[in-house]
């Protein structure tokens, strides 16, 4: 197959191309979900095929196919250069790559145990363990444990020489426990909620959150929750645990860094970004501590790997330095714009996708101390974590989370368990409010696999980094 593309990429090249790139992908899933001790229909998915993106006349054309056969190969490719040709004839703008070096490389991620190898009987022990933990209580009606693997081969060829082959896999799973009393109903998440937490590693990262040995715990907080009281509506100080952290980086940090929805592209799906090109170096995103990076080069994280769908090499890149905001997700097309190169964030969903520009692990690096620390040098406020819903207007600015537990704190120590907490606030002023990080011990990249972009929809995996934060001055509750 790479010699197939490779000749394409040649035939291309003689025919007076601006550019032409070539991926073929191969791509493994397990889905494994057990509910209440029994198997939910699992299931084991394959897909390959390969894509042929081509640049003529400033214009793209893209064409993919899952037939590899050396008919198919040139036919594809001639499709993507007559798409590039008829692109050329509507509009006025003109794309300009940037400069990049030919790479010729193989990259692996670092994984001891093969989750394809791992027996299924031992997987689903697993899972039906955790179900067990959770219903230790009555109230529990819905015990829910899941866990998913992932391997993905890519081979990429350009008509400027690279020549890379890549595998990455990736491991990660959950449990989630639903209590009901009368009318009321809550649910409890671990490591995180909506399905968990992954990693690019092998199946030790899915063994290591232990999923059964948190299990009765996650039960027993579901139950408590349905006799917690309901989360006052007030202003206050929030400190934030890890997992909800990651999500709010990844909606009000993550999407509107991303350079080609600064310009539009995204216009019509999920919106644009506050984040014009004016404010690069000028604008304050947070306080002095609040320092965010796009890591695709984070052992472990699920945005990580060794180079983009346009053969440019993993990075990392400083977003908001001492809450200045510093730099964008970019691709070889949007960074010539403001005079940059890409940071190498273009991925696509697979060989029949166009790439797009996505998140990688965009980390909010740690500060000082512990969560303990923070709680006891907080009069005043509540503690919150795991999302259960959210929303955030288009421009990425004005939000809103809700999440599955809170806890008041009360002269520097946990208090009374609430329910149904909810926080909202502007995404700058928010940042602005930032006053403590934990530090390293407690900080994680959390595993996102269903971040969505683009139309038709496309699904990147991605991570964030993140430890638990304080915020001043914040809106909890709603407002009657």
């Amino acid at each position: 197959m790479k010699e197939l593309l490779k000749e394409a990429m040649d035939t291309l090249r003689k025919k007076g191309v601006d550019y032409a790139d070539a991926r073929r992908v191969r791509t493994t899933t397990e889905l494994l979900v057990m509910k209440n001790g029994e198997m939910e229909p699992g299931s084991v998915t394959e897909s390959e095929g390969f894509g042929i993106r081509v640049l003529d006349g400033g214009a793209w054309g893209f064409s993919s196919s899952s037939d590899t056969t050396p008919s198919a190969v040139a036919e594809v490719a001639e499709q993507a250069l007559a798409i590039a040709k008829a692109s050329g004839r509507v509009g006025d703008s003109r794309v300009i790559l940037d400069g990049q070096e030919a790479v010729v490389d193989v990259y692996k991620n670092q994984v001891s145990e093969n989750p394809f190898s791992v027996p299924l009987s031992e997987k689903l022990n697993i899972l039906a363990r955790s179900c067990e933990g959770m219903s230790k209580a009555p109230e529990v009606r819905f015990a829910t444990a899941s866990m998913m693997s992932f391997r993905n081969d890519k081979l990429f060829v350009n008509t400027e020489g690279s020549d890379i082959e890549q595998t990455i896999i990736e491991t990660g799973g959950g449990i989630a426990a639903t209590a009901m009393e009368g009318g009321e109903r809550q649910t409890r998440s671990y490591p995180a909620s909506f399905r968990g937490d992954y990693a690019t590693s092998g199946f030790e990262f899915t063994r290591s959150l232990d999923l059964p040995g948190h299990a009765e715990k996650t039960g027993r907080e579901a139950v408590e929750l349905l006799r917690a009281d309901e989360c006052p509506s007030r202003n206050t100080t929030l400190i934030i645990g890890g997992t909800q952290l990651a999500l709010q980086v990844h909606e009000s940090c993550g999407h509107p860094i991303e350079l080609d929805r600064v310009f539009g592209t995204e216009a019509s799906y999920a919106g644009t970004s506050f984040l014009g090109v004016d404010k690069l170096s000028e604008f304050r995103y947070g306080s002095d501590i609040v320092n965010i990076v796009a890591d695709a080069t984070a052992p472990g994280g699920l945005g990580s790997f060794g180079y983009d769908d346009e053969g440019v090499p993993a990075q990392l890149t400083d977003i908001v330095r001492e809450g200045i905001f510093s730099g964008y997700l970019m691709s070889r097309e949007t960074a010539p714009r403001i005079g940059l190169r890409s940071n190498g964030t273009m991925r696509a969903d697979g060989w029949s996708r166009i790439p797009l520009v996505r998140m990688t692990n965009i980390n909010l690096l740690p500060g000082q101390g512990t969560l303990e620390d923070i709680i006891a040098d907080t009069e005043d406020g509540i503690f919150i974590d795991s999302n259960k819903s959210w929303s955030i207007d288009q421009q990425r600015l004005n939000f809103q989370f809700g999440c599955e537990i809170a806890w008041e704190i009360k002269n520097g120590r946990l208090g009374r368990m609430l329910k149904n907490p909810v926080y909202t606030g502007i995404t700058p002023e928010f940042w602005g409010s930032c006053d403590a990080i934990a530090g390293e011990d407690e900080w994680h990249i959390w595993g996102i696999p269903s971040c969505g972009k683009g139309e038709p929809g496309q699904t990147a995996h991605v991570g964030h980094g993140t430890s638990p934060a304080r915020f001043r001055g914040v809106e909890v509750g709603v407002k009657k």
